[in-house]
């Protein structure tokens, strides 16, 4: 008894059942204004008989075009999944994939050799890269391929549409209307609050860790000191709002978490109030990151203000300060610039503080 699979029908065997040359069955799928309206029904019904696919691959390399958006992800796939924002932008990305009748490739980098291959090999008509350093050799390698190309936050590179909010600006926005809050009377004088700083890594490596803001760069917004372009400029608007404020930038404490995990919020707030007496207010540069800082102060009734980002309900509802910046508009901008439909310049997205409103 043979167990071979059925021959899978083939542009003759179409051309056969209908009674047309193979290159009307072509015309029919590929072209369908050289073929006469009569003649193409009977070629598609034809294939409807046989179960005929045009094959994709086959397709694409005729017509150069792919049909497909691919998405550059510096961090592990699931992480799309598992955190919400990077669920929203992903969602923004196929919002106009579907309005274009796209499929979208998610291709992961390790940072390492191979992710330059990978990433050109992928056929896709454009690309849309989060998460990345400014000296991936991807950037590059993107920029000369020829195909449009959109990033989200930065790097910038030449040839890439970078896509972003003012980080710096509203980072400092969103410090100072946390730390005006959190400045409280005593019986006696006005007590000022000690900052703390829960951050992104600040390089590939993600090295976790706590230190001192006398510690970092002088420039944080030079991407060979701070290749992750967000982090670096997240911490230069903090650093303009406790300046301005009149508060100590250099021994501000920082934690710079692996992850954008709640947990890892959770444990940095933990180690960075530990030592501390008094009022503080911490920045963290993403709403989970916040929200676990809240869970770790919340048993303590500690006098603790928050700041976070992504203008979440969660996070306003929880007492936290927050920067709202459409995550899933961002992604729609990246994918439309992937597809060819704005200019290569950089492209500022609105951003808005959010204020907390505790239910």
């Amino acid at each position: 008894m043979s167990t071979s699979s059925p021959r899978r029908p083939t542009i003759k065997d179409v051309a056969a059942e209908a009674g047309v040359a193979p290159m009307t069955v072509s015309y029919s799928f590929n072209h369908p204004s050289r073929v006469a309206e009569a003649t193409r029904a009977r070629v598609l019904d034809a294939a409807a008989r046989l179960g005929y696919r045009p094959d994709a691959t086959a397709r694409a390399l005729r017509s150069g075009h792919a049909r497909q958006l691919g998405v550059v992800v510096g961090e592990h796939l699931s992480y799309l999944f598992d955190n919400p924002q990077a669920a929203q932008f992903l969602a923004g990305v196929t919002d106009v994939c579907v309005s274009e009748d796209l499929g979208v490739v998610l291709i992961p980098t390790r940072g390492d050799a191979s992710d330059v291959d990978r990433v050109l090999s992928a056929a896709v008509d454009g690309y849309v890269l989060w998460t990345t350093v400014a000296d991936d050799p991807v950037l590059a390698a993107v920029a000369s391929s020829g195909r449009p190309a959109a990033i989200q936050g930065g790097p910038a590179h030449p040839g890439l549409t970078c896509i972003g909010p003012d980080d710096r600006t509203a980072a400092a926005a969103v410090a100072a209307a946390a730390v005006a809050t959190t400045t409280v009377a005593d019986p006696g004088p006005l007590t000022r609050p000690t900052p703390v700083i829960i951050s992104f890594p600040l390089d590939r490596r993600r090295t976790g860790g706590i230190l001192s803001g006398h510690e970092l760069p002088a420039d944080l917004t030079d991407p060979s000191e701070v290749p992750f372009p967000v982090t670096g400029a997240r911490l230069a608007g903090y650093r303009d709002a406790l300046t301005a404020a009149g508060l100590n930038w250099d021994d501000t404490r920082i934690a710079v978490v692996q992850r954008n995990q709640r947990e890892l919020g959770q444990e940095a707030a933990a180690a960075l109030l530990e030592p501390l007496d008094g009022p503080a207010v911490v920045f963290a540069m993403s709403d989970e990151l916040a929200l676990g800082a809240r869970a770790a102060v919340d048993r303590t009734h500690r006098d603790v203000t928050f700041a976070g980002w992504d203008g979440t309900r969660e996070a306003a509802a929880s007492g936290i300060w927050s920067v709202a910046a459409s995550l899933r508009e961002q992604g729609r901008a990246c994918a439309r610039a992937a597809l060819g439909e704005s200019s290569t310049a950089a492209q500022h997205v609105p951003w808005s503080i959010v204020a907390p409103h505790p239910t």
